[in-house]
């Protein structure tokens, strides 16, 4: 396994979802249901919005490219985990690990600022209507979509930057079922504190900002929701309570997971779970259920398909 005093870790062992035999092909056939759920379910937002033109608007070309995050984000890891539950053994190369690490930062990070890009959407649609089309367009979108992606890669090279060049020597054991920056960083076999603080403040910088920028956006919508009262304004409150819906899912979990000390715990376990796995089959069952123009969409993709 490459491990000892003077030797380099050459893979880590995973310590996901453990129990017995019957157990894991439980698991196994559960979060292949969730994990095919969660691709029928964003890839079909995203069909719909490229097959519906009247879907072409800058607010669902935003909420396409969430389904997309979320895809990404879902499969960065758990495909693996899938397959793990039917190995007696459980390891990632520590490539692989590094790997792991860069996609869930890029992903996490840049789908942090999509929901920033879709706030300030709803924001210009509600509180300056009348501007709206001059100040927000596809190809603008397609700017803040660029650079959410930026962001999610200059936010995930500097978290793997500080772990990458750590000597590993032993023990290799990571208690969770991807590769996570609190949990591999205290398998480094030198001290890391300072590394962990500077770890912790990147992301809690770029999540704080975001968290900041998405409060206070929101605050303003909803006082301007509350002094206005019209058929529009009812429209607005059920697209404000999904996208609010959502924020709370992506954060409440992440803020859980690193504004707290590094550790390894159950319950940061179940919360990686949580944030990789059922918010990304949470946001599409969100955004549909309330909004009536997807549904139409939906049922129109349909009718066209079976009549083909």
């Amino acid at each position: 396994m490459g491990q000892g005093n003077n030797s380099r870790v050459t893979e880590f062992a995973l310590h996901g979802l453990s129990g017995p035999r019957e157990l894991q092909l439980f698991y196994f056939v559960f979060f292949t249901l969730f994990y095919s759920s969660i691709l029928l379910g964003n890839l079909l937002i995203v069909l719909t919005v490229l097959s519906e033109p009247a879907l072409h608007t800058p607010m669902y070309f935003l909420l396409s490219n969430l389904s997309l995050y979320d895809v990404c984000l879902s499969t960065f890891a758990t495909p693996k985990m899938i397959f793990d539950f039917l190995m007696e053994h459980n390891t990632i190369s520590f490539e692989g690990c590094m790997a792991q690490i860069f996609f869930l930062h890029i992903f996490a990070g840049g789908e942090m600022m999509l929901l920033v890009a879709m706030a300030y959407d709803r924001y210009v649609a509600i509180c300056r209507p009348l501007h709206y089309t001059a100040i927000m367009s596809i190809r603008k979108c397609a700017g803040l979509v660029v650079a959410s992606w930026l962001v999610g890669f200059l936010h995930s090279a500097s978290q793997l930057v500080f772990i990458v060049n750590l000597p590993f020597c032993g023990p290799n054991n990571v208690d969770s079922f991807f590769c996570d920056p609190p949990l591999v960083i205290k398998l480094a076999c030198t001290d890391t504190y300072i590394l962990e603080i500077l770890i912790r403040l990147n992301t809690d910088i770029l999540g704080t900002c975001c968290f900041v920028l998405l409060f206070i956006s929101y605050t303003i919508i909803l006082v301007t929701v509350q002094r206005r009262s019209s058929t529009g304004m009812a429209k607005a409150r059920a697209t404000l309570t999904a996208h609010i819906t959502v924020v709370i899912l992506f954060f409440g979990p992440s803020i859980f997971i690193y504004a707290w000390p590094f550790h390894n715990s159950t319950g940061d376990k179940i919360l990686s779970i949580f944030y990789t796995i059922f918010t990304p089959l949470l946001n599409p069952i969100i955004y549909t259920l309330r909004n009536k123009e997807v549904i139409s969409a939906m049922q129109k993709l349909r009718r066209q398909k079976l009549s083909s």
